[in-house]
């Protein structure tokens, strides 16, 4: 990320200028980049973090051989994205199964997690109309836990408000029914395994493209330079003078 680190410097050195702006050249902002050092083994690195915490099992397998990486037990990566599939699809007991599978401790040890995932059970039989097993569900598994817990409780309250609406789009809850509502209990589950597997939960490169965009936020702030607007294509834009 030598963009990143060029620009936290030379907002460094404006910190100290006047209050006007200071015009950087885009010949002057290559050179700046062209003496920043990146080794080749720390961005393999990074992009195989990337690839490893995202579940990309086929390119970190084809990268690891290109790149020359350190080996990685890919078998782990397809355990841990079968878990975060069968969430995704609404089959938790699968995915509870799977993950007991993995490492029994996982679900032992994070009764928020395992909460969330009851919880998302309890969505998939109201989504699928079984209120009565629905109802039987949240009074046996998940009234006790909210008992216990008042977060619980109330996001237990929450997800059986759904049963009172026969048109979902007037419930003020209806998001619980969203496809987005499985893939935060997927992510939550996703991290949990990671964290089991000595793993960062975390991607690091996302945080690092945001550290860069707002580096240049604060800089804009100094000076004039070329910018990059386009993440996907790190194009620099020329300053506007």
């Amino acid at each position: 990320m030598s963009l990143f680190w060029i620009v936290i410097r030379q907002l460094a050195e404006i910190e100290a200028m006047a209050t006007s702006k200071k015009v950087i050249t885009r010949e002057e902002w290559e050179k700046k980049l062209n003496d920043v050092k990146i080794r080749k083994e720390d961005m393999n690195k990074l992009v195989m973090n990337f690839l490893v915490t995202e579940g990309y099992v086929d390119a970190a397998e084809k990268f690891r051989k290109e790149s020359g990486t350190e080996h990685m037990d890919l078998a782990t990566i397809t355990d841990r994205m079968a878990v975060k599939k069968a969430v995704q699809c609404g089959n938790v007991e699968d995915a509870i199964e799977k993950v007991n599978d993995l490492n029994p401790e996982i679900l032992d040890t994070n009764p928020q997690l395992f909460f969330h995932l009851q919880q998302q059970r309890l969505i998939e039989l109201i989504r699928n109309g079984k209120v009565e097993e629905a109802l039987e569900f949240a009074q046996e598994e998940l009234a006790p836990r909210g008992e216990e817990n008042q977060s619980f409780l109330e996001e237990l309250e929450r997800t059986v408000a759904l049963l009172a609406f026969e048109d979902v789009s007037n419930c003020p809850v209806g998001e619980l029914l969203d496809i987005s509502q499985r893939l935060k209990t997927a992510s939550e589950v996703n991290a949990a395994i990671l964290t089991s597997q000595s793993h960062e939960k975390d991607p690091k490169l996302p945080s690092l493209l945001k550290m860069l965009l707002w580096a240049q936020n604060q800089l804009d702030q100094k000076a004039a330079y070329p910018r990059i607007k386009d993440l996907s294509t790190a194009t620099l834009e020329d300053p506007a003078v």
